[in-house]
């Protein structure tokens, strides 16, 4: 029995990334409560927790992964790969809470100052985005944090709990983890809306690069040790490339923010490397080491498919038994760059 799951294990590993759908691995079981989010929505937020096979069984604590947009969980194939995973032993056991989304999410998927206490606003053609990332990433970290170690048996330390998201999700997703790395060790963030831009519409391209909000973010903030990082991006998400560099704007962004970039006038402008990490710009479904990552999904687009298949090589490279809780100890250890 054991060489059959090693053998499991193994063909995994060797796969290109897909979604679990079509593996019928044993059920998990499914929390859903609701937690009260005065000023993020009138009604409480619902909040679905997926608990590893045999929960109810062991002492056990487990990591905890949060993730926003929760009520894509079925689409994104979230439940069936995590179990497929966990049966494998390809991921160690984990504790998954799904947030699903205020009514404004757009108002609440933003970035934030921490130390300002305020929003990042962005101005765009589909609305502001933001106005309410303050409010939304307090309530993450000061009450549904707390509310779910109270509650269930999770290792309540930042070097067990992460953050994930897509699209504005990432972005809020990222801005968290950024802002409080002592609650998040980990990152994800898929197809991440690093595009937006403090600039005012219709501004010319070096405008728009020079405002974007998340990388003046990074740019400014004081040198603290944080946690892991991993992006992942569609090679065929969009076709807008502000830059005329032959490189797809999410990616461009995405690596920017990895890499460090040059602002209009030439001025360096710090990414996560300038801050200790060596980024792995080319991840792939095999397991990384490295603290942050990129990962280019061949042929994906901006939308819940391409998402499922980002979301094994995650899994795998912040769960992993090899490479996982152990060297993500390492990862998120406080080390000042």
């Amino acid at each position: 029995m054991r060489s059959r799951v090693l053998m499991a294990a193994l063909l995994l590993a060797t796969i290109a990334p897909r979604a679990w759908a079509d593996v019928p691995p044993p059920p998990l079981q499914v929390d859903d409560i609701t937690i009260p989010a005065p000023g993020v929505s009138d009604k409480p937020i619902s909040v679905h927790v997926l608990l590893p096979r045999g929960y109810a069984d062991a002492r056990a604590r487990y990591p905890v992964l949060y993730f926003n947009d929760g009520q894509d969980r079925e689409a994104v194939g979230v439940a069936n790969t995590l179990a497929g995973l966990m049966a494998m032993h390809a991921i160690v056991p984990i504790i998954t809470v799904a947030i699903d989304m205020p009514p404004d999410r757009m108002g609440a998927y933003g970035a934030t100052d921490r130390a300002a206490g305020q929003a990042l606003v962005a101005h765009t053609k589909y609305g502001d985005v933001g106005t309410k990332a303050q409010v939304y990433s307090e309530w993450v970290v000061h009450t549904l944090v707390p509310a779910i170690d109270a509650r269930y048996r999770t290792r309540a330390g930042a070097r067990d709990r992460a953050i994930l998201g897509w699209s504005l999700g990432a972005l809020n997703a990222f801005s968290v983890g950024w802002q409080y790395p002592e609650v998040f060790g980990t990152v994800g963030a898929f197809s991440p809306s690093f595009w937006l831009s403090g600039a005012p519409q219709g501004a010319d391209a070096p405008a728009v690069e020079h405002g974007r909000l998340v990388h003046r973010l990074v740019d400014r903030s004081p040198r603290i040790a944080r946690g892991a990082m991993f992006f992942a991006a569609g090679t065929e998400e969009e076709t807008s490339d502000r830059d005329h560099d032959g490189v797809i704007d999410v990616i461009d962004d995405a690596r920017d923010l990895l890499q460090g970039w040059r602002d209009f006038d030439g001025r360096p402008r710090k990414g996560l490397r300038q801050f200790g990490y060596a980024p792995d710009l080319r991840a792939n479904a095999h397991p990384s080491h490295a603290r942050a990552a990129f990962f280019p999904l061949a042929g994906g687009h901006h939308r819940q498919d391409s998402w499922a298949r980002m979301l094994p090589v995650f899994l795998r490279w912040a769960y992993a038994p090899s490479v996982g809780r152990g060297v993500q100890h390492q990862r998120t250890r406080h080390v000042h760059p």
